[in-house]
């Protein structure tokens, strides 16, 4: 047991935090109030002038691999997250064995693709011991590689079949639901009735579907549409992953697109994540280096070396265009700065947004906001803009992710709850990774406990009690 005492409690549903004590006892919190009395041989902690909230959930990392190739998940509970959804963007593991995963799941570690099955990669999670928890959803490109011989062409009847018996199995297994990505080669010539198939699958078992839109750009309205139909169709919920207006062209259709999932929210159920960040991060596209688009290497095969600079350099001082340069760095990975401001602030702070990092933890120059994306929503946005309240920032982190993906017990502190939590001071929570110095861990993050135990205090990492979160799990049992 242990007497958490005298914290501001903000409870991660978005009501108002108070001056209170929170009792864990057996990986569950046993007792909130103001001012619990306990016998005095319980372990006490002071707490005064500090925030106690849920443990922060990813709603979009791609984790699958550094789960189990670095389970003490430093990146993540570094600044707090507790709980990671892995396999978006049609990007998983499982159920894939191959030793040359093509873009974008080249993303993931490329000797991590050997679970055949679901069962196979939970099982290898749980027992490399992560400092974290895990959702795991199953990728449709994932499902794609293993069942057919040709991508450029919709799946017949009878792949659309072998998949769905994949899938299925992975949900019996304790998947949380399915992801696609169309955006990427692999799956863009996939129809709508290969995408509801699936759907339909991941409904029957109470599934999520995550989508990484088939365009992003200028036809973002019709992409959103495509998504959420099929989600309608089968009859499960949709959350719209990263969303983004990238490009210039499309600087402040966000009015637009948000108009939209409001209107498709009145008939569906649906949501969306977002990272705190003008800069998107993938694979090495030549489509996208059109030469207004700064873009900053994360990592080369070709040129190691490489990784950190501006393309635009990389090309300067080989004489070439950008979109040359980027087939000679083939096979990488880099950051767009695609967004703007404007979009990102009205995107961010909608009520249906909860945060999602995006991070990729295998890049040799990553991204900041896999080591920043969540200090950073609470810094800049509440704390530095007054954007969002405390209340509001927690619930985007914490609550609100928890109903998206059904996680009954997460997300939220209340007795009964998974001892999930999170312990920072206010006033210098936030990011110190940035573009420059992408790996820099949080400031003002006092402890985190996962499932009960302490698993970073001032900086040290400790227990490492995380687990694959099945639909058992996830259900409390």
């Amino acid at each position: 047991m242990l007497l958490l005492h005298g914290a501001l409690i903000v409870d991660g549903s978005g009501a108002e935090g108070w001056i209170g004590d929170l009792l864990m006892a057996g990986g569950r919190i046993a007792a909130l109030g103001p001012a619990l009395q306990v016998d005095a041989a319980v372990p006490r902690r002071d707490c005064t002038g500090l925030v106690l909230a849920p443990g922060f959930i990813d709603a979009h990392s791609h984790d699958d691999a550094a789960l189990i190739t670095t389970p003490a998940m430093t990146p993540k509970l570094s600044q707090g997250v507790t709980t990671v959804v892995t396999g978006n963007c049609g990007i998983s593991l499982a159920p894939l064995v191959t030793p040359d995963p093509p873009a974008p799941l080249n993303l993931l570690a490329r000797e991590q693709f050997r679970h055949a099955g679901f069962a196979d990669w939970r099982d290898a999670v749980n027992a490399a011991r992560p400092a974290v928890n895990a959702v795991g959803l199953v990728g449709h490109t994932a499902l794609r590689l293993r069942c057919m011989d040709e991508l450029n062409r919709p799946a017949s009847a009878a792949e659309r079949d072998a998949m769905g018996e994949l899938l299925d199995e992975a949900m019996r297994q304790g998947a949380a639901g399915l992801s696609s990505g169309t955006f990427y080669a692999p799956a863009t010539a996939a129809d709508p009735a290969e995408l509801l198939a699936l759907a339909r699958v991941a409904a029957r078992h109470g599934g999520v579907y995550a989508v990484h839109l088939r365009n992003e750009m200028a036809q973002v309205l019709d992409a959103i549409a495509e998504a959420a139909d099929c989600a309608h169709e089968a009859g499960l919920p949709l959350v719209i992953s990263h969303h983004k207006c990238a490009g210039r062209a499309q600087w402040g259709r966000s009015l637009q697109t948000l108009a939209l999932i409001e209107r498709l929210g009145q008939r569906q159920a649906l949501g969306l994540d977002v990272y705190p960040y003008l800069a998107g991060s993938t694979v090495l596209r030549e489509d996208l280096a059109d030469g207004l688009t700064p873009i900053r290497l994360t990592w080369s095969e070709a040129h190691p070396e490489l990784a950190g600079r501006w393309l635009a350099d990389i090309a300067r001082d080989w004489g070439v265009s950008e979109p040359a340069a980027v087939a000679r760095l083939q096979p990488g990975g880099a950051c767009y700065f695609q967004m703007h401001d404007d979009d990102v602030d009205r995107i961010l702070t909608h009520p249906l947004a909860m945060i999602g990092s995006d991070g990729l933890p295998h890049d040799r120059f990553p991204h900041p906001r896999l080591w920043g994306a969540f200090p950073r929503v609470w810094a800049h946005y509440g704390r530095e803009r007054g954007l969002l309240t405390l209340e509001q920032a927690v619930h985007k982190m914490t609550g609100l992710t928890a109903q998206r993906f059904g996680l009954p017990d997460r997300g939220v502190l209340r007795e009964g709850a998974a001892a999930d939590l999170v312990l920072f001071d206010a006033l210098c929570f936030g990011d110190r990774a940035d573009y420059g110095e992408p790996c820099a861990p949080a400031a003002g993050l006092t402890a985190v406990w996962v499932n009960g135990e302490l698993a970073l205090d001032n900086g040290r990492a400790l227990a490492r009690a995380g687990r694959v979160l099945t639909r058992q799990a996830r259900a409390g049992s």
